[in-house]
């Protein structure tokens, strides 16, 4: 229960609706794909994921990224505040031969890492569940879980288009992602639900927060619908 006395923000009230429902837990990798070997080649070439690399991935979901840099550096710990999405990754760790994972129930905000300074910090679709106050908190506590030199390695659905643009793009990109069934990828009703209800922003307000929070901007690209964007930001 969340103290009336507390001005901290409780993250499992902010999880998303479909984290707490089974069947989405169930299906989730077949809509999500994380391109984790992409992911893992990119952190290799930066220099910051190797065999003695420690991995702190903040909104693992089901894990598909912490399992795979599991399987090339020394330690990750995979956060999550949705219950149902940390049993799925438990249920990947069980069957897998992999002893180098620790699975962690928070998030952005309570999080507290422990052991030498992390490497590379990765979040994938997450921050946006948080509001942008919040959300330049989290940066700063991500920030303060990496080395000088370190990595944050974050991708979201970032808006890179001006205010006026908004219900062109944002119904064209509709239009292009939705599928027909909740098995075959995300119905305009989730893809809705998602611009109205949660709290992704626009770069010109996040790419700042970044930057704040005490990292250079090594890389930021933008796909052509304007809704996403990734970005290789270097602990200063």
């Amino acid at each position: 229960m969340t103290d009336p006395d507390s001005w901290w923000l409780d993250e499992r009230a902010y999880a998303g609706r479909e984290h707490s429902d089974e069947q989405h837990t169930r299906r989730y990798d077949a809509k999500m794909d994380a391109g984790a070997p992409a992911e893992i080649r990119l952190l290799e070439e930066a220099g910051v994921l190797g065999p003695d690399s420690t991995v702190v991935d903040l909104g693992t979901g089901t894990g598909q990224f912490a399992l795979a840099a599991a399987a090339v550096c020394a330690r990750v710990v995979a956060v999550d505040v949705a219950p149902l999405m940390l049993a799925r990754l438990r249920e990947k760790l069980d069957s897998s031969t992999l002893s180098n994972v620790e699975v962690v129930s928070a998030g952005f905000l309570t999080y507290e890492h422990v052991g030498g300074p992390a490497d590379v910090v990765y979040s994938r679709f997450a921050l946006h569940h948080l509001p942008d106050f919040w959300q330049a908190i989290a940066l700063r506590r991500m920030a303060e879980m990496l080395r000088p030199g370190g990595v944050l390695r974050l991708s979201d659905v970032v808006y890179s288009f001006e205010p006026e643009d908004a219900e062109r793009r944002i119904e064209a990109w509709i239009a292009e992602t939705m599928a027909a069934d909740v098995d075959g990828g995300w119905t305009r009703a989730e893809l809705a639900e998602h611009v109205r209800d949660e709290h992704s922003t626009f770069t010109w307000l996040l790419e700042p927060m970044i930057e704040r929070a005490g990292f250079d901007l090594a890389d930021a690209t933008y796909d052509d619908s304007g809704m996403l964007a990734q970005y290789l930001c270097r602990r200063r």
